[in-house]
């Protein structure tokens, strides 16, 4: 579902911290493995080696070329028959696997219409035309067309607004140029935001139809030859997507339950994720004549994108015809299970997963991802007839659904939700995967755990290791002389928070199941997101062509997994996740510092009558209106709390280190039921009435944002508010939080006095 420019975000937004207590960062892997005695860590090195040269390159070739070979949507045949050829291969390398079925509400459209009314008249083609040198973008009978899933049916016509990206920002820009979308048709260009979000605020703004186009300045021309010279993408190219709104991913009839066969289901009038207004995304050709149309003022400068016109806000002379009919029908979603039994705690699972779904033949988006994940099984199963035993059970997920929203991982998550609270370690999951350098996002107690990992795993264009590559780019991509000098200086690399975007989403945001999201990219240039031409023919010719960074994938995945499934002691680590926590808190401290001044100073300059003496007199300028200073925040549980957990953590942090250097073996017992506590550290973060307003969501740190869609909006239930400048409601939520950081915070200290007293054993 995500795409390589919007996955930049796991690279340059992660944060930063400067902490001078940080030791100078180690380049090469440690010695012993955390979580693992000496004996066991040179054992598990071992099978690891093996691992990482057993991955083929030619092998994940022949996957994409496989799965990529016809457009396997939801509820297409092919769709069936790809689950059907990965649950023979995963029985084929010694797995057992099954198919698990869901049946969800996934719309497919039968009529749509964009079509400029005044003053001329276009229709709009609404179609990627096929190209000769592309074998299977002539397979047309079996695409989808051009659609956003899940726009409601409408049949509207109005004048038409240009909105930039559509997000609520762009409309106080309207507001000061003082023009309206009530009761108009806006039309808003992909990128800075998800799509859904653009529909969402239109519709609250009062437009009655919203069109998205792709504007090559942000995926096609400008940045570089367009497909099939190049990789960008063409003038008629297309995204599709869904626009279901995300405060309850998955099927949208059965919101917080499992699709099962006996799950009560919800009317279609009833689901609240089904815009509420009509949409369909279009390609830079057909939108061209369409902005061309539009008069009235000039877009400000940062709206204007590449097309050859001068880009005008409207509203008209353009007066645009937008209809929408969708089939609104129930599908099978076919999820692939395949479990590898563990040895000696095969009550405690590791899961794997990436979703084998696309819009159309999907080679980037997800089977870079999904080729990758299928190597790791596939040699995973070699290395068990070899005589490597788990000790945790293993399960590889394949996920169907997910590009509508995330249905099938969602429906399996809450189908089977108790066992995995009860059982579930951690949940790694990829997409899409290109050419560059490695990204990850995560929860924080996972962050040390894949900064080692990332130390073990061969860069296959430069002489380094991936993470030492990452780190580099980190310096080189640097925004200011802070955040490089912490890059230098910390000990590991901070990995971005989580928000919506792909399957990790039920596992930690819902379950609160620690996850990881892998995948590298940076150097690609192309993009196809969505389109007929994401296919394997535009993937081998323009992206990772020898599947080089897929091998390197599928060793970072493969070897988690091992790590995971075989440590002795669960690798978690709560320093790091504790100071990102603080770290979280403190933007909070300065988000509202921040918005006192800027009101502060608005106020006064509206007083002063800086907005009035500086508009231009033969242009419509509306001034701001006057705003409430933001009250004082009072944030001591939130700190409070965190200076618990940091406590906790730095104690569990030195038992760790303890256990790490003792000589002796330990109770074997006494380490398996401190790892079944572990587990559950995570869990401790969840609030079972969830963020209000959303209640799917139920951790009360990670979590989207209601107006970013795939970004992570840490700490939401106070963050939400303060967006929406609610300041009383946001105040109102900081001791709930406070209380649960504090549980966290006690459950890392219980952990820390299991390991104080694990580590005093003797033999």
């Amino acid at each position: 579902m995500k795409s390589l420019r919007v996955a930049l975000f796991f690279l340059l937004t992660a944060g930063v911290q400067f902490n001078q207590a940080q030791s100078a960062p180690a380049t090469a892997a440690p010695a012993r493995l955390a979580g693992f005695t000496a004996q066991s860590s040179n054992l598990q090195r071992d099978w690891e080696k093996k691992f990482q040269d057993g991955i083929v390159r030619d092998n994940l070739r022949e996957s994409m070329r496989h799965l990529s070979a016809r457009p396997h949507h939801v509820g297409s045949a092919y769709d069936k028959d790809n689950a059907e050829w990965m649950l023979a291969k995963f029985k084929e390398w010694g797995f057992d696997a099954h198919i698990e079925t869901f049946q969800v509400l996934f719309p497919t459209p039968k009529e749509r219409i964009v079509e400029l009314l005044e003053p001329t008249h276009y229709r709009a083609k609404l179609q990627e035309p096929t190209l000769p040198v592309d074998p299977t973008s002539d397979q047309v009978s079996e695409q989808l067309p051009t659609y956003n899933a899940y726009s409601v049916d409408g049949d509207v016509t109005a004048p038409l607004v240009y909105v930039n990206y559509g997000d609520r920002e762009d409309y106080e820009r309207l507001d000061r140029l003082g023009i309206s979308v009530k009761g108009a048709i806006v039309i808003a260009r992909y990128g800075e935001m998800w799509r859904g979000t653009k529909p969402k605020v239109a519709a609250e703004r009062g437009a009655i139809g919203c069109i998205i186009y792709s504007d090559p300045q942000d995926d096609g021309f400008f940045n570089g030859d367009d497909y099939p010279a190049g990789g960008w993408r063409p003038k008629d190219g297309v995204q599709r997507g869904s626009v279901m709104d995300t405060d309850y991913p998955g099927d949208p009839l059965t919101p917080g339950v499992g699709a099962t066969a006996d799950a009560k289901r919800l009317s279609i009038a009833d689901a609240k994720t089904i815009t509420k207004i009509p949409v369909l995304p279009i390609s830079y050709a057909d939108a061209l004549p369409l902005l061309s149309a539009l008069k009235g003022p000039v877009a400000p400068e940062n709206w204007r994108g590449a097309l050859p016109i001068t880009y005008h806000v409207g509203p008209g002379p353009a007066k645009v015809h937008l209809k929408v009919a969708s089939n609104w029908d129930l599908k099978p979603v076919n999820d692939v299970i395949a479990t590898l039994h563990g040895s000696d705690a095969s009550e405690q699972w590791v899961i794997r997963g990436n979703h084998h779904d696309a819009w159309v033949n999907g080679a980037d988006d997800p089977l870079s991802g999904m080729a990758a994940v299928l190597e790791e099984a596939r040699v995973l199963g070699e290395l068990h007839k070899q005589g490597w035993n788990p000790k945790r059970t293993i399960i590889y997920c394949a996920w169907d659904g997910e590009e509508p929203g995330l249905l099938g991982s969602t429906e399996w998550v809450e189908t089977h939700l108790d066992n995995l609270q009860k059982h579930a370690v951690a949940y790694i999951n990829s997409d899409s995967n290109g050419r560059g350098y490695l990204r990850t996002s995560g929860s924080h107690d996972l962050e040390k755990f894949i900064n080692d990992v990332a130390r073990d795993i061969r860069d296959p264009e430069k002489d380094m290791s991936v993470w030492q590559r990452a780190r580099l780019s980190r310096i080189a991509h640097a925004s200011t002389p802070e955040e490089r000098e912490e890059v230098r200086k910390r000990a590991n690399l901070r990995i971005g928070a989580l928000g919506d975007g792909s399957d990790y989403a039920p596992f930690l945001d819902h379950a609160g199941i620690s996850a990881l999201n892998l995948g590298f990219g940076g150097e690609d240039d192309a993009d196809q997101y969505h389109s007929i031409y994401d296919d394997f023919y535009w993937y081998t010719h323009f992206v990772d062509t020898d599947f080089s960074y897929g091998r390197a994938l599928a060793q970072t995945g493969g070897t988690s997994v091992m790590r995971l499934a075989d440590a002795d002691l669960l690798p978690f680590d709560y320093t790091e996740a504790a100071d990102t926590i603080a770290k979280y808190v403190k933007d909070l401290e300065k988000l509202l510092k921040d918005k006192q001044d800027e009101i502060t100073e608005r106020n006064l300059q509206l007083d002063e009558g800086v907005f009035t003496a500086t508009a231009d007199p033969h242009k419509t300028y509306v001034p701001p209106p006057h705003e409430v200073v933001p009250p004082y925040m009072n944030f001591a549980p939130l700190k409070n709390a965190v200076e618990s957990m940091q406590r906790s953590a730095q104690r569990y942090a030195a038992a760790q280190a303890k256990w790490q250097d003792a000589p002796n073996s330990f109770s074997q017992p006494a380490l398996a039921a401190l790892n079944a506590d572990l587990i559950q550290v995570q869990r401790t973060f969840l609030n079972q009435t969830g963020l209000p307003e959303r209640p799917w969501f139920k951790h009360q740190v990670y979590a989207p944002g209601a107006y970013t869609g795939y970004g992570a909006k840490p700490i939401a239930a106070v963050r939400e508010y303060m967006d929406q400048k609610k300041w009383k409601e946001a105040e109102a939520q900081v001791p709930a939080v406070g209380k649960i950081l504090e549980a966290a915070a006690q459950s890392i200290g219980t952990a820390a006095d299991e390991l104080e007293r694990l580590a005093a054993q003797k033999k």
